[in-house]
């Protein structure tokens, strides 16, 4: 299975079982998200862009997700959106994140966006280290920003601004 290439494809309805289980392994790993329960594809779909939206396969399987929620409905935010992004557990570690997050960094550049943003628990060193090489840079930390499972937590914020839209 493993010889079947990597393709980075728009996230579709049908994709939602495959997509939901990766969220909900990131949930449950305590280091991936403030959320406790996986949406139901309404609600997910309402808080996210309709464009910007991929999964990563290899052959039918769904190995990560990403995708872009806006940060305000005031146009003068039109163009940041942040970003999340999600690997399964069996995918981990083989670049396959470096893959999905720069083709949304090009979607989001063609959709008009010129800076992504996302807050990351210090926890999560892969995830800053990916985003990092993406083009990210940590804007600053946000100590004790909220409680999970009554313990108070941190989130490094991070942004990457576009070098072609919006300058």
């Amino acid at each position: 299975m493993d010889t079947l290439p990597l393709v980075v494809d728009t996230m579709t309805p049908a994709d939602w079982p495959e997509v939901s289980a990766i969220y909900r392994d990131g949930i449950a790993g305590g280091h991936a998200t403030f959320e406790t329960v996986v949406p139901e594809w309404a609600v997910w779909d309402a808080k996210h862009r309709p464009d910007c939206r991929l999964v990563v396969r290899r052959g039918e399987q769904v190995l990560g997700w990403a995708a872009l929620s806006p940060v305000s409905a005031r146009p003068v935010y039109a163009g940041v959106a942040e970003e999340s992004i999600y690997i399964a557990a069996v995918a981990r570690g083989q670049g396959i994140g470096k893959i999905l997050l720069a083709k949304l960094v090009a979607e989001s550049e063609h959709a008009g966006i010129w800076t992504l943003q996302t807050s990351i628990f210090p926890e999560n060193v892969a995830s800053i280290a990916l985003h990092k090489a993406c083009g990210f840079r940590e804007v600053g930390r946000r100590e004790r920003i909220g409680q999970m499972n009554g313990v108070w937590r941190d989130t490094v914020f991070m942004e990457r601004r576009s070098q072609i839209v919006g300058i």
